[in-house]
C-alpha cells in the first residue's frame, strides 16, 4: 500500500514539474525570479550596456524603477531587457487581439447529394454551392450511396464532376471525387 501511494506521488510531481513547464513558457522570468548569475543587459532606450552581474542589473532597473525581464533565457548569458513589464503584457495582448481580428475563417460548408437526385434539386445545390464559394467558403460535396446504388458509383461521380464544371470559374478543385466506405466526397475551394 505505501509503495502505492509514493507511486502516485511521484506520478503527480513529474505532472505538476510538466505543467509547471508549460506555464512558464509563455511568461518572461522578471526581476527576482531570474535565475543567472551574469546577465547581458538592455537599457530602456535599446542600448547595449554589456554583461552585469545580476544584482547590478536588478539595481540599475530599481533606480529606473522598471522591471528587469529576460528576454532571451536560451542564451549565453541570459539577455535582460529594463522595461516596464505590465506595459509590455498589455500592448502584447493588444497586438494578438489585432492579428486575431484581422485573421480571416475559413469555414467547410457540406452539400449532401444522392446518385438518383432530380434536375431541379441539382440547381438548388448548385446555386448554394456558388453562394457558398462567393463567401470565400470552401464547399464539401458529399455523395451518399444507400443500398445497392453502390454499384453504380459512376452515377455518382458524374453528379460531382458536373458541378465542378458548373462553378469552375469561380472554384479550384482541392480534392477531386474520393469513395470513402458509402460516401463519395470532393472538396471545392474559391479561387484566389
Amino acid at each position: 500500500m505505501r509503495a502505492f501511494t509514493c507511486a502516485r506521488i511521484f506520478l503527480f510531481s513529474i505532472l505538476f514539474r510538466r505543467w509547471q513547464v508549460i506555464s512558464k513558457e509563455h511568461q518572461h522570468q522578471v526581476n527576482e525570479s531570474i535565475r543567472a548569475r551574469e546577465v547581458r543587459l538592455i537599457g530602456v532606450d535599446g542600448s547595449q550596456l554589456g554583461i552585469k552581474p545580476l544584482r547590478e542589473a536588478l539595481r540599475l532597473a530599481q533606480e529606473a524603477n522598471l522591471d528587469l525581464v529576460n528576454v532571451a533565457p536560451q542564451a549565453k548569458p541570459p539577455v535582460c531587457r529594463i522595461m516596464d513589464y505590465g506595459k509590455y503584457r498589455y500592448e502584447q495582448s493588444k497586438r494578438e487581439k489585432e492579428a486575431r481580428k484581422n485573421q480571416k475563417i475559413i469555414q467547410i460548408k457540406e452539400v449532401r447529394l444522392s446518385p438518383s437526385i432530380e434536375e431541379n434539386d441539382v440547381q438548388t445545390k448548385l446555386n448554394n454551392v456558388k453562394k457558398f464559394l462567393q463567401k470565400g467558403n470552401k464547399v464539401k460535396l458529399t455523395i451518399r450511396f444507400r443500398g445497392r446504388e453502390i454499384t453504380h458509383q459512376e452515377l455518382g461521380r458524374r453528379i460531382l464532376d458536373r458541378m465542378a464544371d458548373e462553378v469552375k470559374e469561380i472554384s479550384d478543385i482541392e480534392r477531386p471525387p474520393k469513395l470513402e466506405g458509402r460516401q463519395m466526397i470532393m472538396i471545392l475551394t474559391p479561387k484566389q
